[in-house]
């Protein structure tokens, strides 16, 4: 099984959006770039909301029967290990390992001694093609790379021998995450990361390393975009360099990961992968979600007040909605409007202060986040809140078709500007 060129990972929270989802990859191929759909959902977002990765695989089947899509589609076990692996067998066919909790445990001395050995033929001066600068790979250099992830890069191997045992070679596709790592991988980690793989033989076909700067959930990246720059080409650069080196999947590509908008970083995006015709796979995790409470407001009548009711809830138990996602939300409580003005809004206040559109005055980056973080409320609402999402179908499938296709597919991919 091999991954194609482009392919896109959509979240979707509650598996209503599937055929909107997927209508945004239709007309992207109208418009000329062909792009697969990669359904995605955590064990930690199953457990929330009380959903099983089946449901998953249902949604993406009834998508594709519906909209008589002929390419390829992929259903992802998103961040999975050993301990939840199991659930997503049946239904998977991607399998997103993450290995973030095991980054900087340390590995067994004869492991350790092994991996040096291997890599000592690297020792002295080295130069990755379209990297500008050389690396000096000393022994002490090794000696960090085998300390920060060697244990960790054993940890996937295990996950994905486990995979193959219970599904057969080549019958899935392998990531390999080490994107929630406390600091960003340089090239010279990311090249000998690759080499740990390639030890473990490890199938991969896409690579999710950590980036400088910061992809908070809902909103825009914060930080360097011209770091972001060089280091994203520098990535391409060395996953093309590994594959020869280390005999990986050809089709190797980087995954850029987490929960936010990434709009800024799009245009650099693209004029790097469009200059070294390289493939790419993006995560837009959680962003459906919110264009689902877009939709209600925009309906207005009850749509809209069952969006200020999952703001107020959210508002109201800040705390605890917070505290699993603490390193990747930055919301200012002081900026957060108080359910009582919000319940006085009209459904354009409403949608004009959650919608990313960032040349709106109304547009709060604190909203959008807590909104963001709020999506247990909904579940917890059970059949009212499904009720609703049937009740107001059409305006919320123009949303979210529009946000996949306009926001995120048509810049990154197409190099054209949203509108």
């Amino acid at each position: 099984m091999n991954l194609e060129k482009y392919s896109i990972g959509i979240g979707d929270r509650f598996g209503r959006e599937g055929v909107a989802q997927l209508r945004a990859l239709v007309e992207a191929k109208k418009l000329g770039v062909d792009i697969v759909p990669v359904w995605n959902k955590s064990n930690r977002e199953h457990t929330l909301i009380g959903t099983s990765p089946g449901n998953v695989r249902v949604e993406a089947d009834a998508a594709v029967r519906e909209l008589s899509w002929r390419a390829s589609y992929y259903v992802d076990a998103d961040h999975i290990g050993l301990a939840t692996v199991d659930k997503f067998i049946a239904s998977s066919d991607f399998y997103t390992i993450d290995v973030a909790d095991y980054i900087g445990k340390p590995a067994t001395r004869e492991s350790t001694d092994a991996f040096l050995r291997d890599m000592a033929k690297f020792k002295g001066t080295l130069q990755i093609p379209g990297v500008d600068a050389a690396v000096e790979v000393t022994d002490a250099l090794l000696m960090e790379v085998a300390r920060k992830y060697l244990y960790a890069l054993e940890e996937a191997g295990k996950v994905y021998r486990h995979i193959v045992e219970k599904k057969g070679e080549n019958s899935f596709v392998a990531e390999v995450s080490v994107d929630e790592a406390d600091k960003p991988q340089n090239p010279i980690e990311l090249f000998f990361i690759l080499a740990g793989i390639a030890r473990e033989k490890i199938a991969i076909q896409t690579i999710a390393p950590k980036f400088t700067g910061s992809f908070l959930k809902g909103i825009d990246y914060v930080g360097d975009i011209r770091q972001f720059a060089r280091e994203f080409e520098d990535d391409i650069s060395v996953i093309a360099f590994a594959v020869k080196t280390f005999n990986l999947p050809e089709n190797l590509k980087l995954s850029v990961h987490s929960g936010s908008d990434k709009f800024s970083l799009y245009p650099v995006m693209h004029a790097a992968i469009a200059r070294c015709k390289a493939g790419l796979h993006l995560k837009t995790a959680g962003t459906t979600w919110l264009e689902e409470v877009i939709g209600l407001a925009a309906s207005g009548n009850d749509g809209l007040e069952i969006a200020k009711e999952i703001y107020a809830a959210a508002f109201n138990r800040f705390d605890e909605l917070a505290k699993p996602y603490l390193p990747v939300i930055q919301i200012d409580r002081t900026k957060l409007p108080e359910p009582r003005e919000v319940a006085k809004w009209d459904e354009r206040q409403f949608v004009e202060t959650l919608r990313h559109n960032q040349s709106s005055r109304m547009y709060s980056i604190h909203f959008r986040q807590l909104v963001h973080i709020g999506f247990r409320i909904a579940a917890e609402m059970g059949e009212k809140y499904n009720q609703r999402l049937t009740e107001y179908r059409a305006e919320i499938e123009k949303n979210v078709t529009e946000n996949l296709l306009v926001r995120h597919i048509r810049p990154l991919f197409l190099g054209q500007a949203a509108d």
